[in-house]
């Protein structure tokens, strides 16, 4: 799902584009665009050469409106609520913006195509969105042994917060039962807050944790009360998957934020 809110564009296809959200550049990148990207967010990291090649200009829901105005951009694209402060900043400066929404596998396919039509290369965009649909059919048609491994997906820890919508479906493609599948709907990560006792009623028989962009400290994990119950504590099966790869709603999650939840389902 995305929505928009735009001023009259300067150019068509956008020669000079600033990018506030990491997942964005890496599929410019991926299609060959990355010559128009000329602001990025400071979390950008795929691939590994935007942080020397392109001026950082934002935060997540902060972001440095004088430094982009200067950059003069045709476009800015942006991801969410989250950065409706930012986006009405720029309208009220007279920037074009398109801001997307996705939050499930589906709208990360769709968020590709709709790029790739921003930048005039809608059929470069939608062989890499297929070329991912693909891959994610051949995953999860791949022969697997029963039963199904148990998965608590651990997105913060004070408070616990699971249920992201497109991990949620990775973990299903990947052969293994999400513990929490009805949270996943639900966009705001204050409604996916879930209790300790809930988790642990569960038993999960792996623990999948990326927080957020901070380290993830596994001791902490296992000197929970009641913790040492779980499957997945007892077993030591207990695995930091980095923010880059899984917690942005892009290629990187359908690729090495995917393989990352292979190999801790089926070492």
């Amino acid at each position: 799902m995305t929505f928009v809110v735009m001023t009259t564009m300067r150019q068509f296809p956008p020669r000079r584009i600033v990018c506030l959200t990491e997942e964005i550049v890496e599929t410019l990148y991926l299609l060959g665009e990355q010559d128009r990207i000329v602001g990025v967010s400071g979390y950008a990291v795929r691939p590994p050469q935007v942080r020397r090649e392109k001026p950082r200009v934002s935060a997540f829901v902060s972001a440095d409106i004088p430094k982009i105005l200067a950059l003069e951009p045709d476009l800015v694209l942006a991801f969410s609520d989250l950065q409706a402060d930012i986006a009405a900043d720029l309208v009220r400066a007279g920037v074009a913006i398109h801001v997307f929404n996705q939050r499930d596998i589906a709208g990360i396919l769709a968020m590709i195509r709709t790029l790739g039509a921003l930048v005039g290369v809608a059929e470069r965009a939608d062989r890499l969105a297929a070329d991912y649909e693909t891959r994610l059919t051949r995953v999860a048609s791949a022969a697997r042994s029963a039963p199904k491994p148990k998965v608590y997906f651990e997105e913060w820890d004070d408070p616990l917060i699971s249920g992201i919508g497109w991990v949620s479906e990775l973990i299903e493609i990947a052969g293994g039962e999400d513990i929490l599948p009805e949270l996943r709907s639900r966009k705001a990560a204050k409604d996916r807050i879930v209790s300790p006792d809930i988790v642990r009623a569960a038993a999960p028989d792996v623990i999948l944790a990326s927080w957020c962009g901070k380290k993830v400290v596994t001791d902490k994990i296992r000197r929970r009360p009641g913790w040492n119950e779980i499957p997945a504590v007892r077993d030591g099966r207990i695995v930091e998957i980095k923010s880059p790869l899984i917690l942005q709603p892009g290629p990187a999650a359908l690729t090495d934020g995917l393989d990352a939840i292979i190999a801790a389902l089926w070492p």
